[in-house]
């Protein structure tokens, strides 16, 4: 996985560096390269097969470790992935596009695309597991990079939900800066979420503000939306313990149940948010225009409909509201 990715996306492209006079050679599986061969070398090589390429230099100590590991890997994959090589001392600009900021770092390209990396010196077994995992995305159905990329964002939403905020916003970083001319929706939603998740509201009301035209009517920007607005009506809820003891003393206070799910979703509590505006539903479903029913719609529009919380907690509320 990537595993140093940039805070935001570089303001250039990898599709505006110019091309070599020729392709690579068929059959040279390992090649140094440049700044300015890499479209041909990297991006267009990657059409057929997975390029990997390794930036390194010549004074970086487990440059030297792993660059054998690779070639050795490389060969051994018979022609199913290739190999390129560039000195960042040489030619440091695709490093820059790519916010490389330590050595070695190892990128694969597949059909024009970044779809994977790591940092760092990696044992054998763990190279071979990297490049395994690359020929199977070559060779599955369809031949796209689609899987690796679920795979990523599936990471970042993992460490975001285990509130790992810094991990998840470095992945959706990474994603966006992959590919700048084509923002992929989830991870722009998904970075807005890890400043929501920081309590940084302000700056994920900008973002969404300045969202590429291209994704500011997409599903994962409206869900998003949503969880912005849940999160400004959570500050002003009031503390947990507090409101607790509230419930406690008076289990028909709906306003304080209410005020306890939105104090519950603000600290990532989710399970406990619906359950408790479930049992408000249960109690009296229509308390003050429905409310706890018409919060539930808004945590549903925020985890988005194919959250596995979204799809349980409709089911219970369905199994109230008609039993």
């Amino acid at each position: 996985m990537f595993s140093t990715p940039p805070a935001k996306p570089p303001a250039g492209s990898l599709t505006g560096f110019g091309a070599a006079s020729s392709a690579p050679a068929a059959g040279d599986l390992i090649k140094d390269s440049s700044d300015r061969a890499f479209m041909a070398d990297v991006i267009e090589a990657s059409r057929d097969v997975p390029v990997i390429v390794d930036f390194w230099a010549p004074w970086c100590g487990p440059c030297k470790q792993l660059g054998p590991i690779l070639e050795k890997a490389v060969l051994a994959a018979k022609g199913k992935v290739k190999l390129v090589k560039i000195d960042t001392d040489k030619d440091p600009m695709i490093a820059g596009q790519l916010r490389v900021q330590s050595i070695p770092a190892v990128y694969a390209f597949f059909q024009g695309r970044p779809v994977d990396g790591f940092m760092g010196a990696l044992p054998e077994s763990q190279v071979k597991s990297f490049i395994e995992k690359l020929v199977k995305l070559a060779g599955a159905a369809g031949g796209g990079a689609g899987d690796i990329l679920e795979e990523v964002l599936t990471q970042a939403k993992e460490a975001l939900e285990a509130g790992d905020i810094q991990t998840a916003s470095e992945i959706y970083g990474e994603v966006l800066a992959a590919d700048p001319e084509n923002v992929n929706p989830v991870a722009y939603a998904g970075l807005v979420r890890c400043l929501i998740a920081a309590n940084d509201v302000e700056r994920a009301k900008q973002m969404l503000a300045q969202a590429p035209e291209s994704i500011a009517k997409d599903k994962e920007l409206a869900a998003v939306r949503s969880a912005l607005e849940v999160a400004e009506q959570a500050a002003n809820a009031g503390p947990i313990p507090e409101l607790m003891e509230k419930v406690a003393q008076n289990k028909d206070d709906h306003q304080a149940r209410l005020d306890l799910a939105l104090a519950l979703f603000a600290a990532g509590k989710r399970e406990a948010a619906v359950d408790e505006l479930l049992e408000s539903v249960r109690r009296d479903r229509e308390w003050n225009d429905q409310a706890a029913r018409k919060q539930l719609v808004k945590f549903f529009e925020a985890f988005g409909p194919t959250d596995p919380l979204t799809v349980q907690t409709r089911r219970r509320l369905s199994s109230i509201l008609f039993s």
